[in-house]
């Protein structure tokens, strides 16, 4: 029989032990390692300017990478949100300046001539009616994709990853491979700054991860879409509608996509169809890395919000230590490799 002080050693060790197992808490401490060795390197590193920085390098991408984290709770997977995004974006800015004015070829003059092209106004629609028929596009994609999931049965990555090219091409189509230009229509969103400091864009990613945070862990649907994600039968034997849940987070996920494109827009003030093919592996490996699983129903939105976060830190610490971009190309390889492990490691801890 064990003494009381042994037994209470035991319980620390046992919850101790739970912390390292915790992959939030371990991508924490890495997080804290990177800050110091590289702040060491470059104190520049933790300055307020450069931690917004790092915010606005991953607003985009974290935007996207929530409504991959709640697709994956939710046991689906979606490899078109970034084509999405960019086909949202193709729409909207083909309606703000038109079918040729407002876009930019490789070898357009800079300057005045750009600065044109970017205010005329030969629109085929007012900005504000635009932007609302970009957000529809957007949803309405995400549906469409949860619905051919929900209907066919058949697997969410292939079907995904099929319609990702059909989203490109159609942007392709709308385009004709050109880049279009907003006409500065979200010039106030990016010059905006709370207190001067904090971009506004920065808040709107923070609201999503609020949202995203709430909607998962505090309602009947999240907590729903989190039981489908765990074992879909005994969600649809409990009465579940396992079809519509899944149709509306993945409408929910095309509602993300415009909100990142907003952000985007916002940033660049011009976009084409290829502008969302980075996003869409950036996405998926933010919460895989932060612990959300690839089985459904295991995870958690602040784990996907520090995923992101570490991906952040890691290019901009690249950056920051003039790292080459060959090097640099390895280490995203490397850390792909590196969440699909993480990912797999509690199915081997149950071998």
């Amino acid at each position: 029989m064990k003494k009381p002080g042994e037994q209470v050693l035991t319980k620390e060790k046992r919850s101790y032990s739970h912390i390292f197992r915790d992959q939030r808490m371990l991508l924490l401490m890495v997080i804290i390692a990177i800050f110091i060795v590289v702040s060491i390197i470059n104190p520049n590193f933790i300055g307020i300017n450069n931690l917004i920085a790092i915010f606005g390098q991953i607003s985009v991408g974290g935007v996207l990478a929530m409504a991959m984290a709640m697709l994956l709770l939710t046991g689906v997977i979606d490899l078109s949100i970034g084509n999405i995004m960019a086909l949202s974006g193709c729409t909207m800015a083909t309606l703000i300046v038109g079918n040729t004015e407002g876009t930019m070829s490789g070898t357009a003059a800079a300057g005045e001539a750009a600065k044109s092209m970017l205010t005329s106004d030969t629109g085929i629609t007012s900005i504000p009616v635009a932007i609302l028929i970009g957000v529809l596009v957007a949803i309405a994609c995400g549906a469409l994709n949860g619905f051919i999931v929900a209907k066919s049965k058949c697997m969410p990555l292939i079907i995904t990853l099929g319609m990702s090219f059909v989203y490109k091409g159609l942007a392709l189509i709308i385009t004709s491979g050109r880049v279009m230009a907003f006409k500065l229509a979200f010039e106030p969103l990016r010059l905006l700054r709370i207190g001067g400091l904090v971009p506004s864009t920065l808040l709107i990613f923070i609201a999503v991860v609020v949202a995203s945070y709430v909607i998962i862990n505090r309602t009947r649907y999240g907590r729903r879409l989190v039981a489908i994600g765990g074992n879909e039968q005994n969600a649809r034997l409990s009465g579940i509608n396992v079809d519509r849940y899944k149709i509306s987070i993945y409408a929910i996920g095309g509602l993300y996509c415009a909100i990142a494109l907003i952000i985007f827009a916002s940033r660049l003030d011009a976009i084409k169809s290829t502008s969302g093919d980075n996003f869409n592996m950036w996405a998926l490996v933010a919460p895989i890395i932060g612990g959300v699983t690839f089985d459904g129903g295991r995870g958690s939105i602040i784990g996907a919000f520090l995923g992101a976060f570490f991906m952040g830190i890691v290019q901009n610490a690249m950056g920051i230590m003039n790292v080459s971009p060959y090097i640099q190309v390895m280490v995203n390889g490397i850390i792909i490799v590196l969440a699909v492990v993480l990912s797999n490691l509690q199915n081997i801890r149950k071998q």
